[in-house]
C-alpha cells in the first residue's frame, strides 16, 4: 500500500483547509495569495490524496492559465462575481467546453450542462465508475461515500476544491453530502437548468450543490439558478445567511411516521440520541418544535424498509412507482439527448446501443451478470428501460399524477401547513431513516439542505437536513446556516481503515 501525504499544503503559508470562500476572497484582496496560488494549492492537494480516494477523474489542463487570466482581470479591475477566482470542481458526468474528456464527452453548450450517471442495479457498488474506480469515504475508507455524485462531495470534504456541483435524481446530493460531512444544496426542480443533459429523468433531475459551509453551498447555487424560475425580485440566496438567533420564534416540524419513528430503532441509537441532541439545541435557541406533524401519505408513497423508488411494483402497484417513470423517461431523454450532439464519434444513438456495448466490454463496464465486481447483477435497469420503450402509457401517466400528489400536496405541503400555521421548515435525518425523507423530497421536486452533525461510531459522518415547499430556497439558506451556527463545526476526515480495497455495496444482495 503506498503511503499517502494527507496533509493540507499551505497556500502562500496560510493553511486554507477550513476555509470559506469569503475568506479564500478576503485573502485574495489582501494580496496574501492569488487566484493561481490557490488553483496550484488545490491542484497539490489532489496529487497528493487522490490515489487514495478517487474523487477527482481528470483535472482541467488549462486551470493554471484560466487562473492567471482571472487574476489579469482582477489587477484590471474586473471582477465576476463573489466566485471570481475560486476553483470547483464538477462531476465527471458535466460537459464542459473545454479540452476535459468527461464520461458523457463535451459539447459546444453553455458552459455548465449537466449530465446524469445511468440508473444502476439494486446491488451494486456505491461510487464505482468504470472510468475512476471505487471512490473512497475519507472518514472510513471501507465504508461507501454516498450516491453518484460522492466525488464532489468527498472533493470538498477532504479541500480538493473550494465547492463542486453534483446531480440528482433521487439522493445523489443529499446522501453523499451527509455521507462526507459537507453541506449539500438541492434546489427545486427546474431551478437550475438542464439543457444540454444526459439525463435519467426531466421530472426528477436537479444539479445541486456542495459546500463546506452554507454560505458556500449558498453562494454556488446562485451561480447556476435558471433566469426566470424563481422571484426575481428576491435577493441571492447568500444574503439570507444568518446566526443562531434565526432560530428564535421559527416553527420546526418532526415527522414521525416512516421518518423519525425509523431512526429511533434501536440499532440507531448512538445517531439517533445525536440527532435529537441538535433538535434539543435548537430549541434552546429559542425554535418552537412541532412534533405532531406527519405526512399524510406517509403510507402510500414511502417504503416500509427506506428508500426504494419501485417498491409498489413489488406489490402490484406500478402506476404508482417512481421507476416506473424514471424508467420511461430515461429511455425517452437520452435519445433526446444523444441525437442533440454535435459529434458523435462512438455513434451511440440509443439505450439499446448503450446496452450492446455494455455488453460487448462486459469485463469493464458491466454490461452482464456475474462479470464485474462492481455490478453483480449487470445491467439489469437499463434492460427494464429499454422493455418499456418509452411509452407513456397510462400506467406512467397515473404514476406520474400520483408521485406528484402524495409527496405535494399531500404530503411535504400537507406537513408544513400543519395546525393551519406554516412552518419555517421540517427536520429530517438523511441515513437514519434510511432515505425515506430524502426520496419523499426528490420525488416531490422540492428542495432541501443537509448540514453536518456528527458521525456515527464507524467514524462516518452524518447531518440534520431541512425540507421546505418549492422555492423556498432562502428558508433553507437561512435556517441552514443559523443551525449550522449554532452546531459549530463539521468533522474533520480522520482517514480510518486507509488500507482497506474493496467494492462498496449498497442494497440488498439477491437471495439474503
Amino acid at each position: 500500500m503506498p503511503i499517502y501525504d494527507t496533509s493540507m499544503p499551505a497556500c502562500r503559508g496560510i493553511d486554507i483547509q477550513d476555509l470559506s470562500i469569503a475568506d479564500l476572497q478576503g485573502h485574495m484582496r489582501a494580496g496574501d495569495f492569488s487566484a493561481s496560488d490557490l488553483t496550484a494549492c488545490f491542484l497539490d492537494r489532489i496529487g497528493r490524496l487522490n490515489g487514495l480516494l478517487k474523487a477527482v477523474i481528470e483535472v482541467n489542463p488549462d486551470a493554471l492559465d484560466i487562473a492567471r487570466q482571472l487574476d489579469d482581470e482582477t489587477r484590471q479591475g474586473t471582477c465576476r462575481g463573489p466566485l471570481h477566482g475560486i476553483p470547483f470542481l464538477v462531476k465527471d458526468n458535466i460537459a464542459t467546453n473545454d479540452k476535459m474528456a468527461t464520461t458523457a464527452g463535451s459539447s459546444d453548450r453553455p458552459i455548465l450542462r449537466v449530465l446524469k450517471l445511468f440508473p444502476f442495479p439494486p446491488f451494486s457498488s456505491e461510487g464505482y465508475s468504470a472510468r475512476g474506480g471505487q471512490c473512497r469515504n475519507p472518514y472510513n475508507l471501507a465504508r461507501h461515500p454516498g450516491g453518484s455524485s460522492c466525488g464532489s462531495a468527498v472533493a470538498v470534504s477532504v479541500s480538493m476544491c473550494a465547492f463542486s456541483l453534483g446531480t440528482e435524481t433521487d439522493g445523489s446530493v443529499m446522501f453523499p453530502a451527509d455521507r462526507n460531512g459537507v453541506v449539500g444544496f438541492k434546489p427545486s426542480l427546474g431551478r437550475t437548468s438542464c439543457r444540454g443533459v444526459i439525463p435519467e429523468s426531466h421530472n426528477f433531475d436537479v444539479v445541486g450543490t456542495f459546500g463546506k459551509t452554507v454560505a458556500d453551498a449558498a453562494l454556488a447555487l446562485d451561480a447556476i439558478l435558471e433566469p426566470g424560475t424563481g422571484d426575481e425580485s428576491v435577493p441571492p440566496l447568500g444574503s439570507f445567511v444568518s446566526t443562531k438567533s434565526a432560530l428564535q420564534g421559527a416553527r420546526f416540524g418532526i415527522p414521525w411516521k416512516k421518518i423519525w419513528e425509523a431512526a429511533a430503532a434501536p440499532r440507531k441509537g448512538h445517531e439517533y440520541r445525536l440527532l435529537m441532541e441538535a433538535v434539543d439545541r435548537i430549541k434552546a435557541a429559542g425554535a418552537i418544535i412541532v412534533s405532531e406533524v406527519d405526512f399524510p401519505s406517509a403510507d402510500e408513497i414511502m417504503s416500509p424498509s427506506g428508500w426504494d423508488w419501485d417498491f409498489p411494483s413489488q406489490l402490484g402497484r406500478p402506476n404508482e412507482s417512481e421507476f416506473t417513470v424514471v424508467k420511461t423517461d430515461f429511455y425517452n431523454d437520452l435519445k433526446e439527448y444523444l441525437s442533440s450532439l454535435r459529434t458523435n464519434p462512438t455513434n451511440v444513438r440509443t439505450l439499446e446501443d448503450i446496452i450492446a456495448y455494455n455488453r460487448e466490454r462486459a469485463d469493464d463496464e458491466g454490461g452482464i451478470p456475474g462479470r464485474h465486481g462492481a455490478w453483480p447483477l449487470g445491467q439489469d435497469n437499463f434492460e427494464r428501460s429499454a422493455a418499456s420503450k418509452g411509452v407513456e402509457d397510462d400506467v406512467y401517466e397515473h404514476a406520474l399524477e400520483f408521485i406528484q400528489r402524495k409527496s405535494r400536496s399531500e404530503g411535504i405541503d400537507a406537513a408544513l401547513g400543519c395546525g393551519g400555521q406554516q412552518l419555517d421548515g421540517l427536520l429530517v435525518p438523511v441515513q437514519a431513516d434510511g432515505g425515506a425523507a430524502t426520496q419523499l423530497a426528490a420525488k416531490a421536486g422540492y428542495p432541501m439542505i443537509t448540514i453536518p452533525i456528527s458521525t456515527k461510531t464507524n467514524g462516518v459522518p452524518f447531518g440534520l437536513a431541512i425540507m421546505q415547499t418549492a422555492g423556498r430556497e432562502d428558508l433553507l439558506v437561512r435556517y441552514g446556516s443559523a443551525i449550522e451556527d449554532l452546531n459549530r463545526g463539521r468533522p474533520k476526515a480522520d482517514f480510518r481503515n486507509i488500507d482497506a480495497d474493496n467494492y462498496m455495496y449498497v442494497g440488498a444482495e439477491p437471495g439474503q
